[in-house]
């Protein structure tokens, strides 16, 4: 019963958005980026835009007591010019969990997780064939307040972004890798992959299909899912911004992995 009611909230906070979304004009021409150049450059982990995504993650039977857990990601994304030729792209990532019935039937857990921050130095213009690319460290912070909620550890190790844009595509992957150096918490090696692939239209909306996926290379475990996802620059009052969502498909070995969940997007956008 208490999957229906969650189901029933998600819903609800989907069709407010949708109808924002509706009520909301596309953002004035004032001589900035149109609607379809946000849309693809928020499809660019490495584009010169500062934006603060707000990314809701509902993941329902999670775990041996098919437990339900909230995930919010404030995901700030802050660009520096370095030189005439080089861009250093700021990622960070604050997790905010919550978690019902997970391990154990009435368990109940809510905190900050471990707080993940990448850096890419990035090219600003494409090489000769398109490419766009970024590397450089990616740091796991030991800040989680549950130990449920992190690794109880600190890890570091290279992130790398590459991709391309074809006309209305955007298509390519970000892989990192990370080491525990640090921590009370048992070893860490695991490898991160996200391929992706988004369709941007002229009118500033954008259709994406997305995989996240991790292997833990000491205890073999791996987990990952696979989302689509639709999204629309809007201009709500004098904000910028992006409203989007869609489903994700769980496997893999991972016990915690859940059975299927929705990804709900507010991404505030600032562009120069």
């Amino acid at each position: 019963m208490k999957q229906f009611y969650r189901i029933g909230y998600l819903l609800l906070l989907l069709l407010s958005i949708s109808v924002t979304a509706q009520e909301a004009k596309a953002p004035a021409s004032t001589g900035g980026p149109s609607a379809e150049d946000l849309a693809k450059q928020l499809a660019n982990p490495v584009a010169n835009l500062i934006s603060v995504p707000f990314q809701n993650n509902f993941e329902f039977n999670v775990g041996p007591n098919e437990g339900f857990r909230y995930n919010l990601n404030i995901q700030p994304v802050l660009p520096f010019t370095l030189n005439e030729d080089w861009n250093l792209i700021s990622r960070t990532i604050v997790p905010f969990i919550t978690q019902n019935d997970v391990f154990y039937d009435g368990s109940c857990a809510n905190g900050v997780g471990d707080i993940a921050q990448s850096f890419f130095f990035s090219p600003k213009a494409p090489t000769k064939g398109g490419l766009i690319w970024g590397a450089g460290p990616i740091f796991l912070l030991n800040t989680a307040m549950e130990d449920a909620f992190g690794a109880n550890t600190w890890a570091v190790g290279p992130s790398a972004v590459a991709l391309k844009l074809n006309g209305q595509l955007t298509y390519g992957a970000l892989a990192n890798h990370m080491w525990s150096y640090a921590g009370k918490g048992e070893d860490i090696s695991a490898t991160f992959l996200q391929p992706f692939f988004t369709y941007a239209t002229p009118n500033g909306a954008s259709y994406t299909i997305a995989s996240e996926n991790t292997q833990s290379w000491l205890n073999d475990k791996f987990g990952g899912f696979i989302g689509v996802y639709y999204a629309k620059v809007v201009q709500i009052s004098k904000q910028t911004v992006q409203l989007g969502g869609g489903p994700k498909v769980y496997y893999g070995n991972n016990p915690l992995n859940p059975e299927f969940g929705f990804r709900a997007n507010v991404i505030l956008l600032f562009p120069k």
